[in-house]
């Protein structure tokens, strides 16, 4: 109420008269007049000399006049700041992704709509990168685990099947297909504890009744890349990200259908906000 009733002093001060001021403002006359009464009563003090209809600053208005001026021109800045805000022309978006592959053509997309938005980018597991978006470390987070949590807002973005990436001179590399059984001779490698390629992929083996005969737990998407190359083993991997290259071959699953799910997470409460509205958005959806 204080910054409503500073605001009719400070155009009564510029105005010179309460019927200027009042069309100023846009509100009514006794409006104006009811706030300069409420604010000299409040604190004892006569901030205007009546002289007919005009009105003229006393000493103690004319004291205040510089902070209210200040004041009035903080909260045309904050104005102006809000507008830019809401209108994406500045901020800071912080996205944490599982990887690339999923997230990247929107955070380009989003990019170029509005290039005064900052945006990060960080890569990690999911379910770091949950934990990430619960401790307000980043606005949006990709994870390929499903969580039912009613303060989280939930976005399926992709469905990749999963497959079999091997050393084109491995044993099975010519094989168009092969099956989990298959597998058991040779030396499987797993992602890190807490991905969901791992977690998949050993429930798939389990419900086959499939134990594979040495496991190896490398700890990143390019090092596993990097280690069938060196011919360590073979990899389950979800089909988009499957690196390019010559010396690998890729083959289907023959007796399991295993699909990777990504989703979008974001907290519930903070899912209006301008910035996170807008990235959800032009996010894709999958079935």
């Amino acid at each position: 109420m204080l910054v409503a009733e500073l605001k009719s002093f400070y155009a009564v001060a510029r105005c010179g008269t309460v019927t200027k001021a009042a069309a100023q403002l846009g509100v009514s006359q006794p409006t104006v007049t009811g706030q300069l009464r409420q604010l000299e009563s409040r604190y004892g003090v006569e901030l205007f000399h009546r002289q007919g209809r005009g009105m003229r600053l006393s000493d103690a208005g004319q004291r205040l006049m510089p902070m209210v001026e200040k004041l009035v021109q903080q909260e045309t800045e904050i104005d102006f700041r809000l507008r830019d805000a809401s209108e994406l022309r500045e901020g800071s978006l912080r996205v944490g992704a599982t990887g690339p592959y999923y997230i990247m053509d929107t955070v380009r997309r989003y990019n170029q709509r509005y290039p005064g938005i900052e945006l990060t980018v960080a890569i990690g597991n999911s379910q770091g990168m949950l934990q990430a978006l619960h401790d307000y470390r980043i606005e949006i987070a990709t994870s390929s685990f499903f969580v039912d949590d009613r303060h989280l807002y939930r976005k399926t973005i992709a469905a990749d099947p999963i497959r079999i990436v091997t050393h084109r001179d491995h044993p099975l590399a010519r094989r168009g297909r092969a099956s989990l059984a298959e597998l058991s001779d040779h030396a499987l490698l797993l992602r890190e504890p807490g991905s969901m390629t791992r977690q998949l992929t050993e429930e798939a083996l389990a419900s086959a009744g499939v134990r594979v005969r040495r496991t190896l737990e490398i700890g990143s998407r390019e090092s596993i890349r990097q280690a069938i190359l060196c011919q360590l083993g073979v990899s389950l991997i979800p089909s988009r990200e499957i690196p390019t290259h010559p010396e690998l071959a890729t083959l289907d699953i023959a007796d399991a259908d295993i699909v990777m799910h990504e989703y979008l997470y974001c907290l519930r409460e903070r899912q209006p906000a301008q910035l996170i509205a807008r990235f959800l958005e032009m996010a894709p959806a999958a079935g």
